[in-house]
């Protein structure tokens, strides 16, 4: 039986790299570290992909399929590095980008009947391999809250208009940082938390508390900001907030991004 082709594997004579090449969107079931439970089970969506020499035709498609599949049905946040580094590897790359996106929930209490519920976060792991051997981990939680206006406080006879916001965390750390801590950060800067479930006298509770605590997207990122700046497992990192206007058929946006390995 003859031999067959590997046409991945053949030179290419444009000789042109490719920075990254892989696969995209594919599910995998993997485990969490919870701070308060142990263990969370969810369902990630996975980005691979691994740079191209410029003598290589292509990749081998299959083998990112099997590296995620390689050790056990479910991978772990222990598993995340190790498989960057099997990746690039196993591919015959010199550097490689893993990606993955997943549902993180966070039992909340509401402020004053105590009534607990879940709420969800969008949570992305992202690991960067270069060329020089140098490892990066970037953690990016997505963080519903309210925000109220202080211009329409300010101004108004009675009210003020307020709205849900996505406040975006995007950091490089240096140690295991929870998912729980970023979330925490970015709430106590919030006007307001956002709940799952609320009663009537917990409505009453977070609606005053936003009108005491009014926030411009401005004042949110940099607030936010000041906490991370005093992180030291962040090394750097992007803080974004979109306010979902109410008023407005747009929204406010601001984004503040800094690199203190360099001093930026």
């Amino acid at each position: 039986m003859s031999a067959i082709p590997d046409v991945q594997g053949s030179i290419d004579r444009r000789r042109i790299a490719i920075d990254q090449v892989g696969i995209k969107n594919i599910r995998h079931p993997i485990r969490i570290r919870d701070k308060s439970a142990g263990i969370q089970h969810t369902v990630a969506v996975f980005n691979m992909y691994v740079g191209l020499p410029h003598n290589f035709k292509g990749t081998h498609m299959s083998r990112f399929v099997e590296i995620l599949n390689r050790d056990e049905h479910e991978l772990s946040v222990e598993s995340f590095a190790p498989m960057l580094r099997t990746m690039v590897e196993r591919l015959e790359a010199r550097s490689g980008h893993l990606e993955m996106c997943f549902p993180y929930f966070i039992a909340k209490a509401a402020p004053v009947s105590g009534v607990r519920s879940l709420m969800d976060y969008e949570v992305s792991f992202i690991g960067k391999l270069t060329e020089d051997g140098q490892h990066e981990f970037t953690i990016k939680v997505v963080v519903p809250v309210t925000s109220l206006c202080p211009c329409s406080k300010e101004i108004s006879a009675y009210g003020a208009h307020n709205q849900r916001s996505h406040v975006t965390v995007t950091a490089t750390v240096n140690d295991y940082l929870w998912i729980e801590e970023i979330v925490q950060l970015v709430e106590s800067q919030a006007s307001c938390e956002v709940y799952g479930l609320l009663k009537r006298p917990d409505e009453k509770s977070v609606t005053e508390r936003a009108y005491d605590n009014p926030k411009f997207v401005e004042d949110m990122v940099r607030d936010v900001a000041v906490l991370l700046n005093a992180e030291p497992r962040i090394d750097a990192y992007v803080v974004e907030s979109e306010n979902f206007e109410s008023i407005h058929n747009h929204s406010a946006y601001a984004l503040i991004e800094r690199d203190k390995r360099k001093g930026l």
